[in-house]
C-alpha cells in the first residue's frame, strides 16, 4: 500500500513540475535593445503533436505561390480559433535589418500554428511567410522564413519521437519510480534533432528556458525518488540546486515554487498543533511575503466560515432525513437548505467538501 501512494505521488510530482514548463513564456522577455517590428503580450501554445507526418524533401521551399497568392499580410479570413485574438511573439530586428532570434519569434511561429486542423499545412504556411513579409524588411524576412521551415520540420520530428518513446510521465521502473534514464535518453534525441535543423542561438533562444525548466523537474524527482535521503536531505539537496542556479527571473521562479511547497507543509503542521492566526501569518510573511501572507489569511477566515456553516448544513441535512425517513423524500427540503446556506459557487463544493471530510475522519482513526 505504501510503495502504490509513494508510485503515485511521483506521477503526481511529475506531472506538475512538467506542467510549469508552459509558463516560461512569461520569463523570458526579449532583452536586446533591437527595434521590435511587431510584439504582443498573449501566451504561447505547444504544439508539436499538430502536424502531418508528410514531408517532400523534393519540395521542401516554404513559399507556395497558390497558397501566398491569397494573403497579404496573413491575417486574412483568420480561423475561428484566431479571431478577435491578438498575434502572439513578434519579430525582432537589428539597426542594420538583421533577424534577431527571439523566444518571441517561436511564440508567433506556434500563435498560427495553432491553428493546424482548421487549416491545412500549406494554408498555415502561406499565412505565416505573408505575416513576415508584411511586417519585416530584407533581409530579416528571408531568415525568419528560413527559421520557420526549420521549426515546422522540427515539430514533425518531435511527433516521431513522442510515437517512439510513447507517455514519459507514466512509464515506471520495476521500482515503481519514473524512469529517469528514458527520460534522459529522448532529451538526448531531442537536442540532437535541435543540433540537426537550428544553429547554437537558435537553439538557445527559442528552448533555453524550456530547457532549464525539464533540468530542475528532473532534478527534483531524482531527489525526491533517491531512497538514500530521508526529508530533511532532500530538502537540502533542492535547495542547494536552486542556490547554484544563475541569478534570474526563472530562478526567482523556483524559490517562489519551492517556499510555497514548504508553505503548504508547514501550514498543515502549525495548524494541526493549534497555531494562531497571528502565528501562522507571521510564519507565511517569512516565506512568502506581506501580500501573500495576507491573501492566504483571507482565504483561512472564509474557509473557516465555509467549514462552519457545511457543519450546520451537515446537522440540518440528516435531521431532515431522519424526520422523513430516507434521503430521496426529503431531497427537496435538502435542496431548499442548501439554497439558503451557500451561495451557487458553493454549493458546486459540498459533495466533494463531504468525500473530503470522511477521508480526513478515516486518517485521523488510523
Amino acid at each position: 500500500m505504501n510503495n502504490k501512494r509513494h508510485t503515485q505521488t511521483i506521477i503526481i510530482i511529475a506531472l506538475l513540475l512538467l506542467a510549469v514548463l508552459t509558463g516560461v513564456i512569461w520569463w523570458l522577455k526579449p532583452k536586446s535593445a533591437s527595434i521590435p517590428v511587431n510584439d504582443a503580450d498573449t501566451s504561447s501554445t505547444t504544439l508539436s503533436n499538430s502536424l502531418t507526418n508528410t514531408t517532400d524533401t523534393a519540395n521542401d521551399k516554404i513559399t507556395n505561390s497558390d497558397n501566398l497568392s491569397r494573403f497579404t499580410t496573413g491575417l486574412e479570413q483568420l480561423p475561428n480559433s484566431l479571431k478577435g485574438t491578438d498575434v502572439d511573439g513578434g519579430i525582432i530586428i537589428d539597426e542594420n535589418r538583421q533577424l534577431v532570434v527571439t523566444e518571441g519569434l517561436r511564440r508567433l511561429f506556434d500563435y498560427f500554428l495553432s491553428a493546424m486542423g482548421e487549416e491545412d499545412e500549406a494554408t498555415i504556411i502561406a499565412r505565416v511567410e505573408a505575416y513576415i513579409r508584411s511586417h519585416t524588411p530584407e533581409p530579416a524576412a528571408s531568415s525568419a522564413i528560413q527559421i520557420f521551415q526549420q521549426y515546422v520540420n522540427y515539430l514533425k520530428g518531435l511527433d516521431d519521437l513522442q510515437a517512439n518513446y510513447g507517455s514519459l510521465q507514466m512509464q515506471t521502473t520495476q521500482a515503481g519510480k519514473l524512469d529517469l534514464n528514458l527520460i534522459a535518453q529522448r532529451r538526448q534525441d531531442v537536442n540532437r534533432l535541435r543540433q540537426q535543423l537550428f544553429d547554437q542561438p537558435t537553439i538557445e533562444a527559442f528552448f533555453g528556458g524550456e530547457d532549464a525548466y525539464e533540468d530542475y523537474s528532473v532534478a527534483m524527482l531524482s531527489i525526491e525518488q533517491d531512497t538514500g535521503l530521508d526529508e530533511a536531505q532532500k530538502k537540502a539537496r533542492r535547495e542547494d540546486y536552486i542556490s547554484r542556479l544563475p541569478d534570474g527571473d526563472i530562478k526567482q521562479n523556483f524559490q517562489q515554487q519551492a517556499n510555497f511547497g514548504e508553505l503548504t507543509q508547514r501550514t498543515e503542521e502549525m495548524k494541526a498543533k493549534g497555531a494562531s492566526a497571528e502565528e501562522l501569518f507571521a510564519m507565511r510573511r517569512g516565506l512568502v511575503g506581506e501580500a501573500a501572507a495576507s491573501r492566504l489569511a483571507e482565504v483561512d477566515t472564509r474557509e473557516a466560515d465555509f467549514d462552519n456553516r457545511f457543519n450546520q448544513y451537515q446537522a440540518k441535512r440528516q435531521a431532515l432525513i431522519n424526520s422523513a425517513g430516507n434521503e430521496a423524500g426529503a431531497r427537496a427540503q435538502i435542496e431548499q437548505l442548501e439554497r439558503s446556506q451557500f451561495n451557487e459557487d458553493e454549493r458546486k463544493r459540498l459533495t466533494g467538501y463531504a468525500e473530503l471530510q470522511e477521508i480526513e475522519k478515516i486518517k485521523s482513526n488510523k
